[in-house]
């Protein structure tokens, strides 16, 4: 038994029964030895053996019951790392420090982003762990763009100024070979001249791969550099050994190309690989610099990040909106495009909502900062992108374990190789040639950018349309989808429900909407806001109710001018022991006609009806259509009864409704589904619709809904538009088409590469370029998803 103890922070918990949820959870896995939950510290001091079962899979237990782990997380910026083989160990190495719960390190981005539970572990921890691998490492501060394109543009320079030197350097021991091969003889075949030349790209620009290779060996490895150095060390220093010996042969040339060649290769990448994070440089680009604040009745320009919440800013036509906010003067149409992608100009006028990024198109108008800084909109779908870019798909995991093993792999079959050409053969120098092929060929640059280039393509092509996607897994999944789960309100329907009938038993119509209106009064339902607005409309008086009581799923109960007011569904109106057959025609007819029918007592007895209706959004019909077309089967649930539930399915054409679904009930309803065997996804837009979106395989929160949802659900769709799950979806399919793609030619290359060496085949100058250029098309390959139209 390997027995740890752990303190996990846990948010959403309302009362000591969701306390002994937890705990009751808990204690029926195996390998939880005893589980403590407190809920007003919110922690959870857990025992668990670890040899049964992971931290991850106790966070994703307390999750899927419908609660919140809250972990640390932090950045580092990673150096020294030339492979996948380096990316692997680092992460390795981060994942054994005790209290992380995920560690993913991104060659791409050379970035590592660790979760972890422990309030007492720290940036030097980790900073420890990884320079223990034999890399170094610090802490990413805030996000800079300038910084960034600085540290890009200073890699790129290095590597053009390393290639065009030793290129310059090697093309004479280049055309030596061929001098030699034509039996000319030139100051070029001289020896001395050789090693003159090649001795400064050996050392001199070659350092970059001694350098890697030593610091991958003190930590306990092999990568890239390793094979590399050793190669052209191979060849370098047996030339020397025949130039000191008099022999005559040398192989100057095969280590100076294959050096010049991964350098040209690392340049292309290098290139490429900043074009992949493009999406982040364009959403960084929309943040204006600077805001027009009215201080002392005087309009003048500050620093945006000199900005408050409260401060009134003035925005003009044609300018961009500097942070988020509420109009308090004015009123103008907002071109919404870079967060909804809806390209038609929204209309705003006093006390409307406008986002930060966004541009005014026609009026001037005030408003007042609400959000500023990591807060803005515009920041959170920034930090959203960039995550994701740092985490790491299923598939990719996969590379990286062949990866670890893949160096020490080939360094056996490169001296395999070197001793049968050598004893069998009896020729050192075809051995020693052969074996330097198989190293260099062999070197797997391209294997460790296969996943995280298409991911972070395809995350922030996502981004551009409107599409975010919380991590690489979440992109991978979505294509395995074929069941989606819609919530109706504000999901399938706009969410904007008005009242259309009002039937009256023996009371004035007015009578009845207004004692409905005080009883909603205070209500966040959309059916109650309905009543509520139309009350407004007509200049009711709505006073505060003496008693309110929600009842989740069924209505409210009020009391009001002294009478006892009850207003919902049925089940509320039983529970009170109402009769209600004599209105069920009513009822039927309403609910017929695609309405939210609400019975209204006073007193015990039913004085009226109010029939709501949510009209259907103009995408639901043929998002549905197009998901059916892709063999997706299709789920309505709804806290409504059979029949209204039925006609607003019937009109976008979906045939499994799930209706009269309590709230609480809703994440019971998806992993029922799911224990069929399904890949479910749920839609989503409410507070009520988090659990389900948190127990299904992909949640989607309609980003026109609250901040809850989209914090619970792995994919966010800014626009609220249906079709865009059909997008994300084909998305999800284009992008790991690609990764198979990239895949499939880093591992075809390598493997049939090797043998081809070890058989003596292959040149180690043509190994070199064929090495260095697959890295650059598997880079390319994922830069192709940049096209995705949807």
């Amino acid at each position: 038994m390997n027995i740890k103890n752990i303190t996990l922070n846990i948010s959403g918990m309302s009362c000591a029964a969701c306390a002994q949820r937890i705990e009751r959870v808990l204690s029926k896995k195996d390998g939880i030895e005893s589980s403590i939950v407190n809920l007003l510290a919110e922690k959870a001091n857990i025992e668990y053996d670890e040899d049964k079962i992971s931290l991850d899979e106790i966070i994703n237990i307390i999750e899927k019951t419908g609660y919140n782990v809250n972990l640390n997380k932090v950045n580092l910026l990673i150096e020294g790392m030339t492979c996948s083989a380096c990316s692997a160990r680092v992460e390795k190495a981060l994942n054994k420090v005790d209290g992380v719960v995920e560690a993913n390190v991104n060659l791409t981005l050379n970035k590592g982003t660790i979760s972890y539970v422990s309030d007492e572990l720290g940036v030097e921890d980790f900073v420890k762990a990884v320079e223990k691998a034999g890399y170094k490492a610090e802490l990413e501060k805030e996000k800079d763009v300038d910084r960034e394109k600085k540290i890009r543009e200073k890699e790129i320079k290095s590597l053009k100024t390393s290639f065009i030197i030793s290129a310059i350097l090697s093309i004479p021991l280049f055309s030596a070979m061929f001098f030699h091969m034509a039996g000319v003889h030139t100051i070029l075949s001289n020896g001395y001249f050789q090693l003159a030349l090649a001795t400064p790209v050996q050392f001199i620009i070659g350092y970059r791969f001694y350098e890697g290779a030593f610091k991958s060996l003190r930590g306990g490895g092999a990568n890239m550099d390793v094979l590399v150095s050793m190669g052209t060390s191979a060849a370098y220093f047996f030339s020397l050994y025949n130039l000191l010996s008099g022999v005559g042969e040398y192989y100057f040339e095969a280590s100076a190309v294959i050096i010049t060649l991964i350098l040209l290769g690392k340049t292309f990448e290098a290139v490429a690989k900043g074009k992949t994070s493009e999406a982040i440089k364009k959403l960084m680009g929309l943040q204006p610099k600077t805001a027009r604040v009215i201080e002392d009745g005087v309009e003048k320009d500050i620093p945006i990040d000199n900005v408050e919440v409260g401060h009134i800013i003035v925005v003009r036509p044609g300018e961009r909106i500097p942070v988020d906010g509420i109009i308090v003067e004015g009123n103008s149409s907002i071109d919404e495009s870079m967060i909804t992608g809806e390209s038609i100009p929204v209309d705003k006028q006093m006390g409307d909502e406008v986002i930060g990024a966004t541009i005014n198109k026609f009026g001037t108008f005030k408003f007042e900062a609400k959000k500023v800084g990591k807060d803005t909109a515009l920041a959170q779908i920034i930090k959203l992108v960039e995550d994701a870019q740092g985490s790491k798909a299923p598939v990719q995991r996969l590379a990286d374990k062949i990866s670890g093993i893949f160096v020490p792999t080939v360094l056996v079959i490169a001296l395999a190789t070197f001793l049968i050409w050598y004893f069998v053969k009896g020729d050192f120098t075809h051995a020693l040639i052969s074996s330097v092929a198989v190293l260099v060929i062999a070197c797997p640059c391209s294997l460790g950018l296969a996943t995280p280039t298409a991911i972070m393509v395809g995350t922030g092509k996502g981004a551009e349309m409107g599409i975010l996607i919380k991590g690489g897994e979440h992109l991978e999944r979505t294509h395995e989808l074929d069941t989606i789960v819609f919530d109706k309100t504000g999901t399938i329907t706009k969410g904007e429900p008005e009242v259309t009938d009002i039937v009256t038993f023996g009371v004035e119509e007015d009578t009845i909407l207004r004692l409905a209106a005080i009883a909603e009064k205070t209500s966040e339902h959309p059916l109650g806001q309905a009543i509520v607005n139309k009350a407004v409309e007509k200049n009711m008086e709505i006073i505060e109710p003496e008693m309110f009581l929600a009842i989740p799923g069924k209505g409210i109960s009020s009391t009001i001018e002294g009478k006892a007011i009850r207003i919902g569904n049925k089940k509320i109106m039983k529970d009170a022991n109402i009769e209600v057959k004599t209105v069920e025609d009513e009822l039927i007819k309403l609910e017929d006609e695609g309405k939210t029918a609400m019975l209204l007592s006073i007193d015990g007895e039913i004085k009226g009806i109010i029939a709501v209706a949510d009209s259907v959004k103009e995408s639901s019909k043929k998002a549905i259509d197009e998901l059916k077309a892709m063999d997706i089967d299709i789920y309505m649930i709804t806290g409504d009864n059979e029949r209204t539930a039925k006609a607003i399915a019937n009109e976008v054409g979906i045939e499994n409704v799930l209706a009269e679904v309590l709230p609480e009930d809703k994440a019971k309803v998806v992993e029922d589904i799911r224990a069929k065997g399904k890949k479910v996804g749920m839609v989503g837009d409410g507070i009520n619709d988090a659990p389900a979106l948190v127990a299904a395989d992909i949640g989607f929160a309609i980003g026109t809904g609250t901040d809850v949802a989209m914090e619970a659900a792995d994919i966010t769709l800014m626009g609220g538009d249906l079709e865009d799950i059909v997008k994300a979806i084909r998305l999800s399919k284009r992008t790991m088409k690609t990764i198979k793609q990239n895949l499939f030619w880093a591992f075809a290359y390598n493997t049939a590469g090797i043998p081809i060496a070890a058989m003596g085949f292959l040149n180690p100058m043509i190994a070199g370029a064929a090495m260095a250029f697959s890295s650059v098309s598997v880079v390319t390959n994922s830069l192709r998803l940049k096209n995705f139209k949807g």
